[in-house]
């Protein structure tokens, strides 16, 4: 991939669609399941299926260096702060790294209006979370969030062989 600044699009509607589309290849080839809700209206952008857990992840994407951090928006198109009645994860993208953050809900900063990310330091507050695409894999240790309620899932789904 040819690394730009700010990715192949600087308009931002057409970032944010380029990385979502980075983010759903990504997610495949980490064996995950990637399913697009229809229309925009949704708070997050995608469901992430793996071994019948349904998570809501909201993508987002960054080429702004702001000293030695990355600076992300965590604001929807309202202009208002994601919960965890919205989301389970942040998939934020730093373009000019080419590298993913799967950040859950609740280690976000809650109400805020931007997220900083050291990608530098191998301490910093978010640097645990650095390709971290194991907690969005189904019976992670480390996941203490079971299956989304909001989707209507408190169990798995049976196996296909399970009668119910």
């Amino acid at each position: 991939m040819k690394k730009a600044e700010w990715g192949p699009h600087k308009h931002f509607k057409l970032r944010g669609e380029w990385a979502e589309l980075r983010f759903m290849s990504r997610a495949a080839e980490e064996g995950l399941r990637v399913i697009k809700p229809w229309g925009d209206s949704s708070q997050y952008d995608f469901v992430v299926e793996s071994g019948g857990r349904f998570l809501r992840v909201q993508v987002k994407s960054t080429s702004y260096l702001r000293g030695k951090q990355y600076t992300c928006g965590l604001r929807g198109a309202a202009r208002e702060a994601y919960r965890k009645t919205d989301i389970d994860f942040f998939a934020i993208y730093i373009i000019p790294l080419d590298a993913w953050y799967i950040i859950p809900i609740e280690s976000a900063p809650p109400d805020a209006v931007s997220i900083s990310i050291s990608t530098y330091k191998p301490r910093a507050r978010y640097a645990q979370y650095r390709e971290a695409w194991h907690l969005l894999l189904q019976g992670e240790e480390n996941q203490t969030q079971g299956p989304s309620t909001s989707l209507g899932m408190t169990d798995p789904l049976p196996d296909d062989n399970t009668k119910q």
